[in-house]
């Protein structure tokens, strides 16, 4: 997933299309397994809110520069990674499971994410290659979630406009009310 265009090697297109799916009910799903395994302490809370804040920030910034299916995003973090929505999911997840002391956490996500995930990337490179012709190379140009540090070429400036129309703020309200529910179990376990 990280190279080209995914054509699907992973995962047979009927099981991409039906996890695609899936993706919001087992957001709840993470949810509650977090609700109720989150053991955090004030020294998990300091280790993880870092991480957390460093993925909220990288899906804002990409939620700037993203106008989704009108134009090929190649700014921002985009010329940076193809997928910086998904890698920024992966650090709020990994600073959540930190704050949470979460071993638990963090492998159910992790399967979330390669099986659910993973197989919505594909679908999305899919349907970008067949809506921007120019998408194939820029993919072949573009790691897809690991950056690399050369930027490839690709201009736009951070619209805040485009941060509330992709609705961005819900992932910051998300992560807020996980954020005050950390720190009452922090308060509630630590003596």
């Amino acid at each position: 997933m990280c190279g080209a265009v995914s054509t699907g090697s992973l995962f047979p297109k009927p099981y991409a299309d039906f996890v695609a799916r899936l993706r919001v009910p087992m957001g709840f799903l993470l949810v509650a397994a977090f609700a109720w395994f989150a053991l955090p302490t004030p020294r998990s809370l300091a280790c993880g809110i870092p991480v957390s804040l460093a993925g909220l920030a990288l899906r804002a910034w990409a939620a700037g520069h993203l106008a989704k299916d009108k134009q090929l995003a190649t700014g921002g973090p985009y010329a940076y990674i193809r997928n910086p929505l998904y890698l920024g999911t992966l650090l709020v997840a990994l600073g959540l499971a930190t704050a949470a002391r979460g071993v638990w956490l963090a492998a159910l996500f992790a399967a979330v994410f390669l099986l659910v995930y993973l197989p919505a990337v594909m679908l999305e490179e899919q349907h970008l290659n067949r809506l921007f012709p120019e998408y194939a190379a820029y993919a072949a140009a573009v790691p897809g979630l690991i950056p690399h540090r050369r930027p490839h070429p690709g201009a736009s400036r951070f619209s805040p406009a485009l941060y509330w129309k992709n609705r961005e703020y819900q992932a910051l309200a998300g992560f807020a009310a996980g954020l005050a529910w950390l720190i009452y179990r922090a308060m509630a376990v630590t003596p």
